[in-house]
């Protein structure tokens, strides 16, 4: 599927999921419908999405999305690929926070590499590719935990505004 329409499937998803939440599980204000570009820009919209558990149906299209192998998602979410193939089979499941999360900061990290690199398979090389700037680790390998993430990130940004080491 291709990057546009699998963003306005998102988008479906996203809104749809915030509209079923009950008030007390959502208690941040937002525009109606939330995209997922906004949902990715509001951090009170991600701490209610984690709260609440990632639905399957917005796990599939953002691992359809971002340049990440089943075999990296099952790494990054510290599971098993039959734990991940179980919760698929459930129609209804919906991940842990501890995993909602890391789910959520791959999609920015997605994102960010998108708006850098402008091509998901520039953005796939450079995840897979050792970087000076990050201790000549793979960008990949540190998105493990989150101040890993955060040097992605931050790398990302130096790039977009030409800061190269």
């Amino acid at each position: 599927m291709e990057a546009k329409k699998i963003e306005k499937q998102l988008d479906i998803e996203i809104s749809a999921f915030f509209r079923s939440l009950s008030s007390d599980q959502f208690w941040v204000k937002a525009e109606n419908p939330i995209t997922y570009r906004y949902f990715l820009e509001d951090k009170m919209l991600m701490i209610g999405a984690i709260r609440a558990g990632i639905t399957m149906p917005i796990f599939d299209l953002i691992s359809a999305y971002a340049p990440i192998s089943e075999r990296d998602w099952t790494d990054l979410l510290n599971i098993s690929a039959k734990s991940l193939q179980r919760y698929k089979e459930a129609s209804d499941y919906r991940f842990k926070p501890i995993h909602s999360e890391k789910i959520i900061e791959i999609a920015e990290v997605t994102k960010e590499g998108l708006d850098v690199f402008g091509d998901m398979d520039k953005f796939k090389l450079w995840l897979h590719t050792p970087n000076y700037a990050l201790a000549g680790h793979k960008p990949i390998d540190l998105l493990k935990d989150s101040y890993g993430k955060e040097l992605v990130i931050s790398e990302l940004v130096r790039i977009n505004h030409g800061i190269l080491v």
